[in-house]
């Protein structure tokens, strides 16, 4: 059985990614949840982690770390992970990297805090030009590929990569197209999609860096987390 290691639902966009696929592809593992912490986490993740960070797959005496990496471990044992159809599968896994080591900005400025509703003080240009990217790489692989997911007609890993900017659309009330609006709400769709959120709300632990950042971007107009 696998062993996957996660940090908190609310914050831990890193998790979201093999976490969910795993959960939509109905490939078993054992979760442990690992509390993230303010600065830095490496103490806390050390044990298990080479890297110190979320996520870290266990397989046996196999670790796995980094969220691509654990994607592509996954892939060679499972099918469907990427697209049976060769040009499909390439364009996921290119999109998948550009998400993977890309969108600084859009990272930066909003950081993934599932349970928050903000009002942005404004989008500045390098916002703006990862919002019209991420739009521009969508609308491509939903119409190249026909739908309703991003290389075609079934849930893959490259879908799974984009999942946490689904919770930042949501939090952040980001602004893109139609499509992009519809996708995003697919993806908030998903069951492993609401189990992740309802266990986000659930949470209690505030870490203050993602929060200062909240409140430093725009105005929090809601909070629907249990009490601190």
């Amino acid at each position: 059985m696998y062993e996957l290691y996660v940090g908190n639902r609310n914050y831990s966009s890193w998790s979201l990614r093999p976490w969910l696929l795993m959960a939509e592809q109905a490939i078993p593992f054992d979760e442990h949840l690992v509390a993230l912490q303010d600065g830095s986490s490496w103490d806390a993740f050390r044990p298990f982690a080479p890297n110190g960070k979320a996520p870290c797959l266990r397989d046996d005496d196999t670790v796995v770390w980094d969220s691509l990496a654990i994607v592509e471990y996954l892939a060679e044992r499972h099918p469907g992970v990427w697209p049976v159809e060769a040009t499909a599968r390439a364009w996921a896994r290119c999109a998948s990297a550009e998400m993977h080591s890309g969108f600084t900005a859009l990272r930066t400025t909003c950081p993934m805090n599932c349970a928050v509703r903000v009002d942005l003080h404004g989008i500045d240009a390098p916002l703006q030009r990862d919002l019209s990217r991420l739009a521009e790489l969508w609308n491509e692989g939903l119409t190249r590929f026909g739908g309703p997911f991003l290389a075609g007609h079934a849930f893959s890993a490259v879908d799974a990569f984009f999942a946490p900017v689904a919770w930042r659309m949501q939090s952040y009330r980001l602004p893109l197209d139609d499509v992009s609006l519809a996708y995003a709400q697919r993806l908030r769709a998903l069951p492993g999609m609401q189990r992740w959120y309802a266990a986000a709300l659930a949470e209690t632990v505030r870490l203050m860096d993602s929060e200062d950042t909240a409140r430093r971007v725009g105005t929090v107009r809601e909070d629907l987390r249990a009490p601190a």
